[in-house]
């Protein structure tokens, strides 16, 4: 197939088809980090593991995402962009696959760090990949829809892959992620356009990407989205208990769902020409969901709603930002979007750290102020913001 050099979706309408196949990329990404997480007390005892062996199936993935995104896309840069996702598409298939027939807990922890690797690769250079593909007035779009997927996979897959895990075993699950990343792969090959890699310069090194103020805000609001969210949002189950809500996690995580769902269509329409609003209301109503959580505890109703209101923030925390990073630069895409993941990987291992610490030492409650004590700065920054998060360019 013959390559492209830029923008190779004609400009006067939307490739939706492409668009989605990039989002069911996105979708089996996050469901390849997270399948652990469903289904571990079964692995743990299946692999006679214990608790902190169990924790690490999920934590080095994302460790591995996070320190290999930026130098590894820095050398794939040259690369074929359709041919590096397919190849991706092959390591996340690969790593499933073996993990879903051994027994040997150090093979099963390679295959998650080179999961981890290859999503560190992914996640930057496919929301780069789309961004190309349309005209700049809906790179915004583009990246809302190709993000989509990581909500889906959340809100959707998550739980059923989860049952799959429990009805028939969690090897089963890894083989049914596995079938349909091979089958997605094979979509891809018929229906990506092929389009060249970028040449690395020192212009648009990640060094040179990190001397722009107007990344480094982008990366100042990742972080303080991220671990805002993320510090409660892994300890969700923790929470629920102590607030003794009723219908439990399974109706907290349903008013979640539908929040992430409607906050996606949001996005997908009003992220090129809104940004900044989206980011304000992103972090408003992060801080008007735990301020119910604090004051109404586990009241039936009010807080079922705080549980859709944190959905409806949490939903468009990925697609905000990277939108936001490619804005930034005319070049090198990738390298601004892999800086921006490579935070948000280390902002939810940074989540995941604090939160632990203040259960430990306190109590469940004390996460919701952590995330409010984050998201009041990241609201106020982003009202200032106007420059940074301005509106796209036709």
């Amino acid at each position: 197939m013959k390559e492209q050099d830029s923008t190779v979706i004609a400009k006067n309408y939307f490739p939706w088809a492409i668009m989605i196949l990039m989002s069911s990329v996105t979708f089996v990404g996050i469901l390849s980090e997270l399948m652990p997480s469903g289904v571990l007390p079964q692995m743990m005892r299946e692999l006679n593991l214990n608790e902190i062996q169990g924790g690490n199936l999920v934590g080095y993935y994302a460790l591995a995402s996070a320190i290999f995104s930026i130098p590894l896309i820095s050398v794939t840069m040259h690369y074929n962009r359709k041919l590096l996702l397919l190849l991706l598409l092959g390591g996340f298939a690969i790593s499933n696959f073996i993990v879903a027939f051994v027994s040997n807990y150090a093979v099963v922890v390679s295959m998650r760090v080179f999961g981890g690797i290859c999503a560190g690769i992914m996640w930057p250079m496919i929301a780069a990949y789309g961004m190309r593909l349309v005209s700049p007035k809906e790179s915004g779009k583009a990246v809302a829809v190709i993000m989509a997927g990581t909500t889906l996979g959340i809100s959707l897959g998550m739980p059923l892959m989860t049952w799959i895990g429990d009805n028939y075993g969690w090897r089963t699950e890894f083989i049914v992620i596995a079938i349909v990343i091979v089958v997605i792969g094979i979509l891809s090959m018929i229906m990506l356009p092929s389009l060249k890699g970028e040449k690395l310069t020192s212009e648009v090194s990640p060094f040179a990407m990190l001397k722009i103020k107007a990344v480094q805000m982008v990366i100042l609001f990742t972080v303080l989205g991220v671990v805002a969210h993320y510090g409660v949002y892994v300890y969700i189950a923790s929470l629920i208990e102590t607030m003794q809500l009723a219908g439990g996690i399974e109706m907290a995580l349903i008013m979640f769902g539908l929040g992430s769902l409607l906050s996606v269509v949001v996005a997908i329409k009003y992220t090129d020409n809104y940004l900044q609003l989206l980011t304000i209301l992103m972090f408003a109503l992060l801080v008007l969901a735990m301020t119910i959580f604090l004051v109404f505890g586990g009241t039936v109703g009010i807080s079922h709603f705080g549980f859709f209101l944190w959905g409806v923030s949490f939903g468009p925390l990925v697609a905000l930002f990277q939108a936001a990073v490619g804005r930034q630069v005319d070049k090198a895409k990738d390298i601004a979007t892999s800086i921006q993941s490579c935070m948000f990987n280390f902002s939810i291992m940074i989540a995941s750290s604090v939160g632990g610490i203040l259960l430990s030492k306190y109590f469940a409650m004390s996460l919701p102020v952590l995330s409010i004590a984050l998201a009041v700065p990241g609201l106020m920054l982003a009202i200032a913001a106007k420059k940074t998060l301005a509106k796209a360019k036709a």
